[in-house]
């Protein structure tokens, strides 16, 4: 009788216990879902009122779906030249802040030389300072240089270098600091120069560092207005056109360009990963 009796206490603690165990098993991948859920909530509403045909001025209240404002994402005035505008600084801060960086990065690591400490202290500084002091700093700057500097692209390019290469600094030293050197070593060893075997190993090996941080500047110069708006002047880039044309409407075609932008920066992060990813697996394919 105590032996038919216990058994199915018996069962319900065992079962008892497999629910607990899949629940501490899968509980974090929950609530990891649930927040990036909840981050990207805004974003779907926005490439979701990409589609939306609103009755007024301002893209606020679902009305129709439409697929026009795809089609003719460039009939707002001037949407057009800021996206173009906002492309170009973006590519050509990133190019630029990506090599500056990188040589950076490279020296920093791997040279010891006098003010080495204070220029890791430098890196950071535009990292850590608000975005209203640093586009404020620059702006001094640039009115106080006035026969060298007007405003416009050029002091908008120069501040997003500014800013960007800090991050790029940062992103390529993780790789070094675990960069093995006994690669180029054996390299030199095999008759390679120093710039065949920063050709050959060096430049491969970062390559996947150098890229997201790149991709990580772009992402941060085509999103930036607080210091863009600051050091413009008359140039328009697509975030100063957005804050800009607010005042007087909301058109849904700024949420077909943020949208896009969106993907395609997905896109690129995704291609980036796979890259990474297969690359690891080639170089523990040679390794072994």
């Amino acid at each position: 009788m105590t032996t038919l009796a216990a058994s199915p206490e018996r069962v319900r603690r065992g079962a008892g216990a497999r629910t607990w165990a899949i629940v501490k098993r899968h509980a974090l991948t929950v609530y990891a879902l649930l927040v990036v859920g909840y981050l990207m909530l805004p974003i779907a509403v926005v490439i979701l009122f990409s589609f939306n045909k609103p009755a007024g001025r301002f893209n606020y209240v679902w009305e129709e779906f439409t697929f026009d404002n795809w089609v003719n994402w460039n009939a707002v005035l001037g949407i057009q030249d800021a996206i173009i505008t906002s492309l170009q600084v973006g590519l050509l801060a990133t190019v630029v802040a990506t090599a500056l960086g990188t040589l950076m990065a490279m020296a920093i690591v791997r040279h010891h030389f006098v003010g080495r400490g204070a220029t890791n202290i430098l890196v950071f500084l535009p990292m850590s300072t608000p975005e209203i002091v640093l586009g404020a700093s620059l702006l001094t700057l640039f009115l106080n240089t006035t026969a060298v500097f007007q405003l416009g692209f050029w002091t908008i390019f120069i501040a997003h270098v500014m800013f960007i290469v800090s991050f790029v600094v940062v992103t390529v030293k993780a790789r070094l600091i675990g960069f093995d050197r006994h690669l180029e070593e054996a390299a030199m060893d095999l008759g390679a120069n120093e710039v065949t075997t920063f050709r050959k190993v060096t430049l491969p090996l970062i390559a996947p560092a150098m890229l997201a941080a790149a991709l990580l500047g772009f992402a941060l110069s085509i999103d930036d207005f607080v210091i863009t708006y600051l050091t413009a002047g008359g140039t328009q880039t697509f975030p100063v056109f957005v804050w800009g044309i607010a005042r007087v409407s909301v058109p849904p075609q700024v949420n077909v360009i943020a949208s896009a932008i969106f993907l395609v920066a997905i896109a690129l992060a995704l291609g980036n990963a796979l890259w990474q990813i297969r690359a690891g697996r080639r170089q523990r394919r040679a390794t072994a």
